[in-house]
């Protein structure tokens, strides 16, 4: 059997075509929020999903996902008829949805590769995801174009692909699965999403008059750059089970008290990237994680259903030097402090930010964004195929000035273990130390297990 780090195989695609809502929808506008309308945010999420062949089908015809789906999405339109629609630009750059019915892209393709031989537990990244879902001309764009890009590729096996690829300002990952998980109901039968979609973006706009009340260094601007060669850019996923984070706990010190194994891992991953990045130690880095606002706090502050931008980044800071050169437990203990940061009264702040700077990006130069998915629900999404084999990003990010992203994705492993996979994506050079690094830290544990796989191509969205 192939592996998946020299897995090449050959797709077949049919036409693109346009999917649009299966029934007349209001023709309006609808505007962002200014959560939503950053322009960090004007750029394409890609997802992947793997899904097995279905093995009850006894004496039923053989069912075709392209054309379940395809008919699926055309009802689940219906009611999530902005997706339809095309971003406008407005006064000031204000973004709002043109909801004209226009249809999203699908793509109906056949792979000759079977999904046994993306290995037994499929993790990022995956080869020839460009294939998978093909860049079809002029789709890439954020103003006037459509919003949602899917491809479907049949596998030899009878199991199948779902890549999807969304306008990022539309939703964040848990909207991209509440619209997916709408999707697969539609798809196995229901005549309605069992959570009706919210729009509400007012509930995110800046207060007026706008005020900036919470110290937001994620905005912060910086002059300089780092030249990366991204020809040199290396993915790989990283497995962290039970035993992994039990030595992490190992290494806290007592005043920090009880953390989480987000807590855990988020430090854990700063300071090995950062030590393997060999930074000079003045050199100032932050990490950022993304935080939740539907489930932060309590009352909520957005209905379910909501299915905008709800997330905030809010950043920890140190230096190169400090990070690297102190224990563990300093890295933790900024780490523990950026959950604190977030209340209601920020997420007010950071929509009053936007407006009064004109859409300031995130700071990306030495910023090490994560994201942890492993509560989103991908793996969850079921068009009637069961269970996905694997759901999320198809890889790690490296951008600007050796900034990136992580996404931390549930994973099963070979033996059959639940753990967390890491995506990263680094320098050649600074990948080998990284693992030297991991190794370093946890070498009274035997269980560690890295999972390399082979070089592929970056399109940053940082």
């Amino acid at each position: 059997m192939e592996t998946q780090q020299s897995l090449v195989f050959s797709v077949t695609r049919q036409s693109p075509e346009l999917i649009t809502p299966a029934k007349p929808t209001p023709h309006e506008f609808k505007s962002l929020s200014d959560i939503d309308d950053q322009d960090a945010f004007r750029f394409q999420i890609p997802n992947i999903q793997f899904y097995p062949m279905k093995n009850d089908f006894a004496n039923v015809p053989k069912m075709d996902p392209v054309k379940v789906i395809r008919e699926a999405l055309s009802k689940t339109l219906v009611f999530y008829y902005p997706l339809a629609g095309r971003l406008r630009e407005g006064v000031g750059r204000k973004l709002a949805v043109e909801c004209t019915g226009e249809g999203v892209i699908f793509v109906e393709a056949d792979a000759d590769v079977t999904l046994a031989q993306f290995g037994d537990a499929p993790e990022p990244p995956f080869p020839c995801f460009e294939e998978l879902l093909f860049e079809v001309p002029d789709s890439f764009g954020i103003l006037d174009c459509p919003l949602l890009h899917i491809q479907v590729t049949r596998l030899k096996c009878g199991g199948f692909i779902f890549a999807s690829r969304i306008n990022h300002t539309m939703c964040d990952a848990a909207g991209l699965v509440q619209f997916l998980s709408a999707l697969g109901e539609i798809a196995r039968g229901a005549s309605a999403p069992s959570i009706p979609p919210v729009w509400q973006r007012e509930l995110l706009n800046a207060r007026n008059p706008p005020r900036v009340t919470c110290t937001h260094s994620q905005y912060d601007e910086v002059d300089d750059f780092i030249n990366i060669n991204l020809d040199n850019i290396v993915n790989r996923s990283f497995f962290f089970g039970p035993p992994e984070i039990c030595a992490l706990r190992q290494l806290v010190p007592p005043h920090l008290g009880k953390c989480s194994s987000f807590e855990l891992l988020t430090a854990f991953l700063w300071r090995c990237r950062t030590c393997s990045l060999q930074l000079d130690p003045q050199e100032e880095v932050r990490i950022c994680s993304l935080v939740n606002a539907r489930t932060k706090f309590n009352p909520p502050i957005l209905p379910k259903g909501y299915y905008g931008n709800a997330f905030v980044n809010p950043a920890a800071i140190t230096t190169a030097g400090k990070l690297c050169e102190n224990p563990f437990g300093y890295a933790l203990g900024l780490v523990k402090k950026i959950k604190e940061a977030v209340t209601e009264e920020y997420m007010r702040s950071i929509a009053d930010l936007v407006v009064l700077k004109g859409r300031p990006i995130f700071m990306l130069a030495r910023t090490y964004y994560v994201s942890d998915l492993t509560h989103a629900g991908f793996e969850d999404i079921n068009f009637g195929w069961g269970r996905a084999a694997y759901g999320g990003p198809p890889s790690g990010v490296l951008g600007y000035g050796l900034g990136g992203m992580s996404f931390y994705i549930p994973h099963k492993n070979k033996k059959g273990e639940n753990g967390i996979a890491v995506a990263l994506s680094l320098p050649a050079i600074a990948m080998q130390k990284f693992a030297v690094e991991v190794d370093s830290m946890l070498k009274n544990n035997s269980q560690f297990v890295m999972i390399e796989n082979a070089s592929v191509p970056i399109h940053s969205a940082l």
